[in-house]
């Protein structure tokens, strides 16, 4: 991968107490391994409930970890207050509901300001909050300081919360589901936002997505996740040309029934995390095993047995899959 990777996530575990007594812990994220360079975007991908916001959420100190480790610009997790207050300046988040990330009673000027404020940085603040509302498409800034959310569009109070987190000039921002509440005819402009802030800045960008089509557009690379797990990630047109893994190969024949591509339904449902199969996890959905494919290439009794590591490939891609292993490739 990666020249000088700003985030690295190395086996991070999530797991969350029994719901009762004698149950067994949530597994919402079991072992994942990612990096994010400067300037990078990576978008995870995944079903809702595969962990991909909880794995967000522990990046950013939002969540503990119970395993593993998260190292950010050289440095181990933050472990002091101060230490603590000095990393979420430098690393933002974009909830997808704007309506719901701004406070209706202030205006778009004291949103943009707040950050400024609680981390003292209030030198030239009407300067520094222009100067964010305006990179972010909201120009002249003038016309916007004085207004208040219900006043604004679903794409202008995005862009008023991405101005929120920019005005920090953070070095790692987690976008999670961002453009998913906004109408079609705006999203397009978002994503092109991120893009260009993501190089003008040289800032990581983590987008946490259900759409692999919206991936498809912004990433750089494409992490996908199944329950606690990354399970294939790659350079996004490598990815989305070969993709490896019998679910990145059924998201992805969703995105492309247009273009030709055999619609693959996964039969059933995501396993609860609190009791994850053996073997593969994907196994008890997976269309190689439920074809007989996985039988004629000898693997039906590895994909049950046998948890798959993410193995990387000559392209540069890595997967977890028992038939990426075998002398005969399966090809999407």
């Amino acid at each position: 991968m990666a020249r000088d990777p700003l985030l690295v996530c190395d086996d991070v575990h999530v797991a969350y107490p029994p719901r009762r007594r004698g149950g067994k812990p949530a597994r919402a994220v079991d072992g994942i391994d990612l990096e994010i360079s400067k300037g990078e975007i990576v978008a995870l991908v995944g079903e809702s409930g595969c962990g991909k916001t909880t794995f967000a959420r522990a990046i950013l100190g939002l969540q503990e970890v119970s395993a593993g480790s998260i190292v950010f610009d050289g440095k181990s997790f933050p472990a002091t207050a101060d230490d603590r207050k000095s990393f979420h300046r430098r690393a933002q988040i974009v909830f997808q509901d704007p309506t719901a990330s701004l406070n209706p009673r202030h205006s778009v000027y004291e949103i943009v300001a707040e950050g400024l404020r609680i981390h003292g940085l209030s030198d030239n603040e009407h300067e520094v909050v222009t100067r964010a509302l305006e990179r972010c498409g909201l120009h002249p800034a003038d016309r916007y300081l004085s207004k208040y959310p219900h006043e604004l569009s679903g794409g202008q109070r995005q862009r008023v919360v991405i101005a929120g987190a920019m005005v920090l000039e953070p070095k790692l921002l987690v976008a999670d589901e961002p453009v998913s509440s906004l109408d079609a005819s705006v999203r397009g402009e978002i994503l092109g936002l991120l893009q260009t802030l993501a190089r003008e800045q040289e800032m990581a960008v983590l987008v946490v997505t259900h759409d692999l089509g919206l991936a498809w557009n912004i990433a750089d690379r494409i992490a996908v996740m199944y329950l606690g797990r990354i399970v294939e990630i790659g350079a996004t047109e490598e990815l989305l040309a070969r993709p490896k893994h019998p679910y990145t190969q059924a998201l992805l024949s969703v995105v492309l029934e247009h273009l030709g591509m055999v619609q693959q339904i996964l039969v059933g449902e995501m396993p609860d995390p609190t009791a994850i199969p053996s073997g593969c996890r994907f196994h008890q959905r997976c269309p190689l095993l439920q074809s007989g494919e996985a039988k004629k290439l000898g693997i039906d009794s590895r994909c049950t047995a046998e948890d798959p590591v993410l193995r990387s490939d000559n392209d540069g891609s890595s997967v977890a899959c028992h038939a990426t292993e075998s002398p005969t490739r399966v090809a999407c």
